[in-house]
């Protein structure tokens, strides 16, 4: 594929933005190679300035799963703007998509806007030391939740795909309560609360991770987290800006069967606009200013048009769910990309959740940030650019998850598998 106008327009933006990109996950070091600039979207596709078209795998880090551009979403934003963009004041829109929230989400009684999945992780954490009045908070390595300070210790996505999880410019003193554990690792979540459980506010995780590659909890230890933060007054946080709204109507809480005292959302909540939310108990909850002491707030929180955007999609979801659908896609595209590494006799794992799936290139089964890191990122490389030249577009780090959308079918799943089975042939050639 010719890529010479993608090229020039990198070089253009790398005269006057950091590193030519405005979030590192979209720079292309970890596969070689400059980004493709985007022109338009619409359906399952992107389309670069050079007119090369590919099929969509990144909808842009999760939110698009109805696909670019829906028209439901489309007419909604259009109408809201029409009637102005901000007004830094309460509008109903706000309220109608907080009510869209608390009726999928059984453990979310209240909802607070934000403007990012940062903001929202960045809140929790905040009203989670204030509700309890501790200050010790548990993560898990490659668990990412936005560059929080105090979270950015240890994290996965772009801090993890290029090699400085811990970011210059954080102060020490700012995560000294953080407390990092290995994801999954039941008999460390049990040692620690046992040495300084009456001083852990909350433990922060996605509940399916998608920020070190997809990789799912197991039974055990989610169970063991419940019990914990239980007996112990601590707070559990799940972060479900990835997963909310995405693998089932009601996130991944739904498809687990279980009950957060807080829940972070984002992406799908704002149809592809800046938004991001915290919500959970009332009793919580109502610590946020101005019901409670808690202080948080934001200029654009609630922003009209993000909120008609979200609410467009959640009622689209809510109408026509495609869960089944995607995760029936996701089954066929699993398999179909397993016989295929096998057949190459490539060293992989596939993990996948839903509509959220990773090919890692290692023989290790991964279930947390050091088996991830078995991963051999060569040859993600290379299968990533092969993929690339055959119009499939997927995330431009073996440490993040791809996602199906219900503008994809069954046509789009085969021929994804015939690419995958071209590029992995490829890969295996060296």
């Amino acid at each position: 594929m010719n890529r010479s106008k993608s090229a020039a327009a990198y070089a253009r933006a790398c005269q006057v933005t950091p590193g030519g990109v405005n979030s590192p996950a979209r720079a292309f070091g970890a596969v070689g190679g400059s980004p493709i600039v985007i022109a338009r979207a619409a359906g399952p596709y992107l389309h670069d300035v050079d007119g090369n078209r590919y099929l969509d795998f990144v909808g842009s880090w999760g939110p698009m799963i109805l696909g670019h551009a829906h028209p439901a979403v489309v007419e909604a934003t259009i109408a809201a703007v029409r009637n102005g963009s901000s007004y830094g004041a309460p509008s109903e829109p706000e309220t109608e998509l907080a009510e869209l929230v608390v009726q999928a989400i059984p453990s979310v009684e209240m909802v607070r806007f934000v403007s990012s999945g940062t903001e929202a992780t960045m809140s929790a954490l905040r009203l989670a030391r204030g509700y309890t009045g501790r200050d010790l908070v548990i993560k898990f390595a490659g668990c990412y939740h936005g560059h929080v300070d105090a979270l950015l210790v240890s994290a996965g996505s772009s801090a993890l795909t290029h090699g400085v999880p811990n970011s210059p410019g954080v102060p020490k003193g700012c995560t000294d309560d953080t407390l990092v554990l290995r994801y999954n690792d039941t008999t460390a979540l049990r040692d620690v609360f046992r040495a300084n459980g009456d001083r852990i506010a909350a433990v922060i995780l996605e509940p399916v991770v998608g920020n070190m590659g997809l990789v799912p909890p197991g039974e055990e230890f989610r169970k063991e987290l419940r019990a914990l933060t239980h007996r112990y007054g601590a707070l559990l946080i799940y972060d479900e800006v990835m997963t909310g709204f995405r693998l089932a109507y009601g996130g991944a809480q739904e498809v687990l069967g279980d009950t957060p005292d807080l829940t972070t959302l984002g992406k799908i909540i704002g149809g592809g606009y800046p938004v991001g939310a915290y919500g959970g108990r009332a009793d919580v909850m109502k610590k946020v200013m101005p019901a409670g002491p808690v202080f948080q707030a934001g200029t654009l929180s609630g922003n009209p048009v993000a909120m008609a955007a979200g609410i467009a999609t959640l009622k689209e979801l809510k109408a026509h769910p495609p869960y089944e659908r995607l995760d029936r896609m996701g089954a066929d595209l699993e398999a179909g990309i397993t016989r295929a590494a096998t057949g190459a006799g490539v060293p992989f794992r596939l993990n996948r959740v839903g509509s959220m799936w990773t090919l890692f290139f290692t023989a290790t089964p991964v279930t947390d940030l050091d088996s991830a890191r078995t991963s051999d990122t060569k040859r993600f490389g290379k299968f990533f650019w092969e993929m690339m030249d055959r119009g499939v577009y997927l995330p431009c780090s073996q440490f993040e998850a791809a996602f199906l959308s219900a503008a994809m079918t069954d046509d789009h799943v085969t021929q994804t598998v015939a690419a995958a089975r071209e590029a992995l042939a490829a890969v295996a050639a060296g």
